[in-house]
This record gives structure tokens, C-alpha cells and sequence, in this order.
């Protein structure tokens, strides 16, 4: 069933925004990072451990492979077509989704690490996240499969301002999918366009591409990046509400409401936080 909603001009459901750091020898919050160990004498380190975080896109952990393994760019994508990955039927030999975030050796029983022996391994660990009976029963209950919580659970990791929102955005996906309504996040725009911000245009809504929620009702075909556990267990346990708009005003300021006019107040108050934060400061 569909039912009117306000004019796509109008209407966005922005998400909180990654900006991808690369750094190399430490851990840093939402990168993937080889961390090091001295070699006997060597006084360069030598990656052992690969750590790829939660809502990394496939290409950026194509990208880290390659860096971790001292593989010229592209090496690792462009060897896709000749690994024999586990993946479900309805991800068509799309690893995207099943590129479990984690931390992986680079090196075992002595042997190093492959890009087919990392990305095997991810798809490997999101198989048995994924495949036991809790998630699967758990899709079973919201009438969808586990392929398509993996993607629910995607775009839960990508608009979540924090771990306590997780279960909220999920609750917005699936009342706006039972409504009729599109899903409208900027978080499909993003991917469609290869990037990651906080603001989507008019024209950004209007890009012809199956990731587009603001112009295709349903899903996105696939998962918009590799979510963790606890965005899984939001797709399969949404909170209860009857929320179908939400906006971060602000860090740690996410506002979720079923009227379309408090959204548009929050959105108003989102958009001047956004103009100031722009704004050049005076010179002393």
C-alpha cells in the first residue's frame, strides 16, 4: 500500500557521516589498520594483523588488503573473479555485506596471507555470524530472509549515530517499507556515488542507480557496506516505535519522530548547525 509523503524536496533522512582515516601501525577509530611488530633486526615494522571495522565498504577493504600485503592498487578487486568465496545465492558473487569487520593475521602456520586467503576468511566468519539460528530466526520473524537483514543491517550501521540508535533506524526501515513509503537515505545516495557526507542535493535524489531509495521503493539490491553484530541484531530486533523520519542534528543529538512537521523543525535546526559549523570564524 502506498500512501502520499511529502515532496522528495523536502524529505532527508541525512546519517551521521564517516570520513575514512588510513593510518598505518595503530588502531584508529573506523580504519582498517595493519598493525605492526619489529622483525628481528629490521628497523622496518612488518604487518601481522589486518583490522577491518564496522561499515567499511568492499572496496575499502579491497584497498587495505592491498596495503597490507604491499600489492599494487586494484590487485585484490581485480582478483575477485578468481576466488571461489562462499557467499549466498542472492549476492550473485557480490561479497559486499560478507566482509566481516574483524581482525585478521596476515600471516599463518608460516605461511602469508593472500588476498584470497582474507577476503575466504571474512566470508568465512560472516557465514557463521550470520547463518546459526538466532539471525535466521530472527529474519523468519520480520518475514524476510538472511540476505536481506544483512542489508537492513547495512544501512543500520551507516545511519546509526551511535549503538543505541542502531535498533531506531531499523525500526524506521521496516515501518517505512510496510507503509509503502521509500526509504529515502542518504546513506544509499553515498554509496551510489562512491562517497561518504552529510549532504544529499536535489540532484543527488535524482542519480539513476538501483541504490537510489529516494527514486526505487524497497531494498537496495545488495548491502551498502560490512555491518557488525550489533547492527545485525538491530535488523532482526528493531525497537518498537512508529517512527519514519529521524535526523542528527548534531553528535549524540539523533531525533526520531513520526510527524512529518517536528522532522522538518529538526531538519531546520540540522541545516543552521551545518551553516555555522561552515561559517569562517573572525580573525582575532
Amino acid at each position: 500500500m502506498y500512501l502520499n509523503t511529502p515532496s522528495r524536496r523536502t524529505i532527508r533522512l541525512t546519517r551521521r557521516g564517516r570520513i575514512a582515516l588510513i593510518a598505518a601501525g595503530a588502531v584508529v577509530a573506523g580504519t582498517a589498520v595493519a598493525v605492526p611488530l619489529l622483525s628481528p633486526g629490521e628497523g622496518k615494522p612488518k604487518p601481522t594483523t589486518l583490522v577491518i571495522p564496522e561499515g567499511w565498504r568492499a572496496s575499502q577493504i579491497y584497498a587495505a588488503v592491498d596495503k597490507a600485503l604491499a600489492l599494487p592498487n586494484g590487485a585484490t578487486k581485480n582478483s575477485l573473479h578468481k576466488l571461489d568465496l562462499k557467499l549466498p545465492n542472492d549476492a550473485e558473487g557480490n561479497p559486499e555485506g560478507y566482509l566481516f569487520p574483524a581482525t585478521y593475521p596476515l600471516e599463518r602456520n608460516g605461511k602469508r596471507a593472500t588476498p584470497e586467503s582474507l577476503l575466504s576468511a571474512m566470508v568465512d566468519t560472516a557465514n557463521k555470524k550470520f547463518s546459526g539460528a538466532p539471525i535466521a530466526a530472527g529474519a523468519q520473524r520480520n518475514a524476510m530472509n538472511v540476505y536481506q537483514a544483512v542489508t537492513i543491517a547495512s544501512i543500520v550501521q551507516a545511519e546509526a549515530g551511535s549503538k543505541a540508535d542502531m535498533g531506531k533506524v531499523a525500526r524506521v526501515v521496516f515501518n517505512r517499507l510496510e507503509r509503502g513509503m521509500p526509504l529515502q537515505m542518504d546513506s544509499t545516495i553515498n554509496y551510489a556515488l562512491g562517497r561518504s557526507t552529510l549532504r544529499t542535493t536535489e540532484a543527488d535524489t535524482r542519480i539513476e542507480s538501483p541504490y537510489n531509495s529516494y527514486q526505487r521503493m524497497g531494498l537496495p539490491p545488495t548491502p551498502i557496506d560490512n555491518p557488525g553484530e550489533e547492527a545485525m541484531r538491530a535488523a532482526i530486533n528493531p525497537s518498537p516505535g512508529d517512527w519514519l523520519y529521524f535526523v542528527t542534528v548534531k553528535p549524540g543529538d539523533t531525533r526520531f519522530t513520526a510527524d512529518y512537521a517536528e522532522h522538518q523543525r529538526n531538519v531546520t535546526e540540522f541545516n543552521a548547525q551545518q551553516k555555522q559549523k561552515a561559517s569562517p570564524k573572525p580573525s582575532k
